[in-house]
């Protein structure tokens, strides 16, 4: 087994409650860092209710490099047995930005649907970012394809 290249990522706590929520990948093999509602939500928790949507704060803000973004994405329990995704799937944390991480959530299900402090929510993955410069053309070059979108290439 080879030893894995690791990025260390400059992590604050917001929240003013004293709970650890620090995200943590839950298995060896995990892509993505799951994130946890805010231990500052009230007790009670917060309520999406079927076809609604509300933004739910982690209590953490991150410090990326200026070559790395953090992509938000759901968590596929939550989709498949409630109907809780992420809206903007996938959200953007870019590089400059350093206030609280919150995730946009919606809930396509049937039922109210309650969070509770700590409950994980959505999942953080890390992806390297590629400046591009972009070439002012009158056109481009010819493909099999070209320019044939939706269902061009079948079902």
């Amino acid at each position: 087994m080879t030893k894995e290249k690791q990025i260390s990522i400059n992590i604050i706590r917001l929240a003013t409650k004293n709970i650890s929520n620090i995200p943590k990948y839950q298995t060896v093999g995990s892509s993505g860092i799951d994130l946890s509602a805010s231990p500052d939500i009230s007790d009670k928790g917060m309520i999406i209710k079927p076809g609604c949507r509300e933004i739910i704060p982690t209590g953490i803000a991150i410090e990326l490099s200026e070559n790395l973004e953090a992509q938000i994405r759901p968590r596929s329990g939550l989709a498949y047995k409630y109907g809780i995704t992420v809206l903007n799937s996938p959200g953007t944390i870019d590089s400059d930005y350093r206030g609280e991480i919150k995730i946009i959530l919606i809930n396509h299900g049937q039922k109210d649907f309650l969070i509770l402090p700590g409950d994980r929510v959505a999942q953080m993955v890390f992806s390297n970012v590629e400046k591009v410069k972009l070439i002012d053309k009158k056109e481009l070059s010819i493909t099999t394809r070209g320019s044939g979108g939706f269902g061009s290439t079948g079902i």
